[in-house]
């Protein structure tokens, strides 16, 4: 079984290798005119869409998901026409492949510039969100890659079908088909395959839990774009604006609980922490938010939980907070340092020079002054949309759009030039 399901993944590859040339040049009209195509084939064909989705829910309910897992599985009309939309978005971004930056003359008479070039073939390991099957193809189309995907189980029927009206979509605009391909077994022993096909993949980018993404960074031979917690926090240093603070440190954790940049732990500078402490404990209880604090902010807040160490290391994704009170703005990012993932963090304060420190020293993926830590998004960059965030630091770094999905090479311009 396993030499037959190598074999069928080997051909997966090579036909995502031939369709990356052809992809890699084509042109953005071409690329533009698939995604629309693909966008209306999704709105036309709703009603199968939606079939096929059913398949998926009713072997889920029969597994035993709970009801979140369901609804992130469900299909309905109004999300397949945001699933379409979201193509049109994307077809509507500028396109990175090809633009020339940089371009100077050397004493020689040369001139040295770069250019932005696909990576190639990409692999997108995901869980149950059948809308990552959509928005992983048009992204790495419009960067001008092919794509393998291996969506998870779950949604195994939701994938089938989206991929054969994205396929059916590129050959209609022109485009090969093998562009985008779904690993079509449920066969976990597809993954471990998957990550030795370096000749065939150039990056692997999983999206889903913490666990997934371990085992692919464990496992891969293949580089891999990827980000594995979202501590986040936020400082409100003690020459923050009080409105600021409250409103700020409110939305970074209640506006949405279970994201990767919604804060995990809340950082107080001592000489404000009385007077923000115990109105922003009212305004989480509101909200339904469980407290955890440290020894120092139970003498301003009695009712909090105490914290435990393994509390500043968790990311919650839930409506739970750690607070911790800290002398100032070097014990803040001190606390940063030793705890944080490298995703996003905030610091709240109208003084110039700690903020620019905060932005130097700082060294997280997306670091932010005087705004909510939801805003590390790539739609909110002005991204158009993102294949995820990394916490790496070579290549992509942050909310992965267009141009994350794209390398750089050197470019040479001469004219009959010759080194002497």
């Amino acid at each position: 079984m396993t030499e037959t399901l190598d074999s069928c993944l080997q051909t997966l590859g090579t036909g995502a290798r031939v369709a990356s040339r052809l992809i890699a040049r084509a042109g953005t009209a071409a690329k533009n005119q698939a995604l629309m195509t693909i966008a209306d084939r999704f709105e036309s064909e709703a009603a199968y869409l939606v079939a096929a989705n059913q398949r998926d829910l009713a072997a889920g309910q029969a597994a035993g998901l709970d009801a979140a897992s369901l609804d992130r599985l469900t299909l309905t009309p109004p999300r397949i026409a945001a699933m379409a939309q979201g193509l049109r978005e994307v077809a509507a971004l500028p396109d990175p492949v090809g633009a020339m930056t940089d371009l100077t003359c050397r004493p020689s008479g040369i001139q040295v510039g770069q250019m932005r070039v696909p990576l190639g073939v990409i692999g997108i390991i995901y869980e149950s969100r059948p809308n990552v099957t959509a928005d992983a193809a048009a992204l790495c189309l419009k960067a001008g890659n092919a794509c393998i995907l291996r969506g998870g189980s779950e949604s195994i029927y939701s994938n089938q079908a989206l991929a054969a009206l994205i396929r059916a979509g590129l050959e209609t605009a022109g485009l090969p088909a093998d562009a985008v391909q779904l690993v079509q077994t449920t066969d976990r022993a597809a993954v471990g395959l998957l990550l030795a096909m370096q000749d065939c993949i150039d990056v692997i980018i999983p999206r889903g839990g913490k666990s997934l993404i371990e085992r692919i960074s464990r496992d891969s031979r293949i580089p891999v774009i990827k980000h594995l917690d979202g501590i986040c926090h936020v400082y409100i240093d003690d020459r923050a604006d009080i409105d600021k603070a409250l409103r700020i440190a409110l939305n970074a954790k209640t506006q949405r609980y279970g994201v990767c940049n919604a804060m995990e732990t809340l950082l107080v500078a001592e000489k404000i922490a009385p007077v923000v402490l115990p109105e922003l404990a009212r305004l989480y209880r509101d909200k339904g938010v469980e407290l955890r604090g440290c020894p120092a902010s139970l003498a301003w807040v009695p009712d909090l939980i105490p914290a435990t160490a393994e509390d500043w290391d968790t990311e919650y994704l839930a409506p739970i907070l750690s607070i911790r009170i800290v002398a100032d703005l070097d014990a803040a990012m001190d606390h940063i340092r030793l705890h944080g993932s490298g995703h996003t963090d905030a610091i709240v304060t109208e003084d110039y020079s700690r903020a620019r420190r905060f932005l130097r020293e700082v060294d997280s993926s997306s670091v932010m002054v005087n705004a909510s830590t939801r805003f590390a998004d790539g739609f909110e960059y002005g991204l158009g949309a993102e294949i995820g965030i990394s916490t790496d630091k070579l290549h992509a770094r942050g909310p992965v759009g267009l141009e994350g999905l794209t390398t750089r090479k050197f470019i040479v311009l001469g004219d009959g030039h010759i080194r002497t």
